[in-house]
């Protein structure tokens, strides 16, 4: 095995064996960096001869069927890599810098979507979430940024809905992330003529009754959203917006109109992961003590849905509301409060976000 070979899957072993999401090799002038995502964290790893890092990632392309030549453009890719002991599915994308390319590879999760009781930092909002899947139609969002663990929160309603109500449900994802034999996954590919938009229209003719959208991202697709929503289908999909009322202002910017949003929308959630205190460390753990930990984060969600939705819905119109209900402030605030969420967790994910 050739030495950038080799350096290559060693590298990618470490990264899952410490459970990292991401790994970055980043050029400097006289040599790069590799650094691991782990959870919030950006852990540096080592240090990489120039020559060789250019090497590494030239490896990385071709193995993705990325254009090893073209070094001045962005480029994205995925590959399937075999370890010793297991198959990693790997997300690329580089991009040219001042002293050379730089690439992120994402480590997609390989494991099943988890249990819905797993997901959240406070049980009574899975009940409330398991409660929307009831609805025979209608559109669900959930916003956050990325990796905040919208399409993981997806994949575990999808799952439920399957294993106990036996929908027939359709997937159309950029790129499919987390692949299940329990649904029928699509794939956007627009240099085959598969958008967001012509995918959802064909979907549409193969008698759905659950619905995940990877992603509204333009008017198209929400408006496509929209009419599957009043036409008998339960549709699922993720925005990025700061909170949950930015979704209703989101669609209006897609040229939605009040009145289809007031018919369709059944809740939207706004989500964060947070990192839930280890009862071993007093203070931030080791990666080390991370990868022994089972739970290392929860989701909390802001919930807008029923009678505070209606308030949002007419503070939208321009009516004057005053209501309140549990921001993702009050619910961070409260995991502080039990000792169950570390204090900087309120500065990450919601101070930061006012400022």
């Amino acid at each position: 095995m050739l030495p950038i070979q080799q350096a290559s899957e060693k590298m990618i072993e470490e990264a899952c064996g410490l459970a990292a999401s991401d790994i970055h090799i980043i050029p400097r002038k006289e040599d790069a960096v590799v650094q691991f995502r782990i959870d919030d964290d950006l852990i540096h790893k080592k240090v990489l001869e120039k020559s060789f890092c250019i090497r590494m990632i030239s490896h990385f392309k071709f193995l993705a069927s990325m254009d090893i030549g073209e070094r001045r453009k962005p480029q994205n890719g995925a590959l399937a890599l075999d370890l010793e002991k297991a198959t990693v599915q790997l997300r690329l994308s580089t991009l040219p810098t001042m002293y050379d390319e730089s690439l992120v590879i994402r480590i997609l999760p390989q494991q099943h979507a988890p249990a819905v009781n797993s997901l959240s930092l406070f049980p009574s909002a899975t009940k409330k979430l398991l409660s929307f899947l009831k609805h025979s139609h209608g559109l669900m969002i959930f916003t956050g940024p990325t990796g905040s663990g919208k399409t993981t929160t997806l994949y575990a309603l999808l799952h439920y809905a399957k294993r106990k109500f036996n929908r027939n449900i359709i997937t159309l994802e950029d790129p499919v992330e987390s692949r299940s034999d329990e649904v029928l996954q699509v794939q956007v590919n627009e240099k085959a003529g598969i958008t967001y938009a012509s995918g959802l229209k064909a979907i549409l003719r193969h008698d759905p009754d659950i619905i995940m959208v990877g992603e509204i991202r333009d008017a198209e697709t929400a408006k496509i959203a929209v009419r599957a929503a009043l036409t008998g289908h339960l549709v699922l999909s993720t925005m990025h917006t700061r909170d949950a009322k930015g979704a209703i202002y989101r669609l209006l910017e897609f040229d939605v109109g009040l009145s289809e949003i007031e018919q369709t929308l059944i809740a939207v959630t706004a989500q964060r992961l947070v990192e839930v205190k280890c009862p071993f460390c007093p203070e931030k753990c080791s990666p080390y003590c991370k990868k022994m930990r089972k739970t290392r984060r929860l989701s909390v969600y802001e919930m807008l849905y029923g009678k505070n939705l209606s308030f949002a819905l007419s503070e939208a119109r321009g009516e004057n509301q005053d209501f309140s209900y549990p921001s993702l402030k009050k619910v961070i605030r409260k995991g502080i409060a039990l000792g169950y969420l570390y204090p900087h967790s309120l500065e990450r994910w919601v101070l930061s976000h006012e400022e």
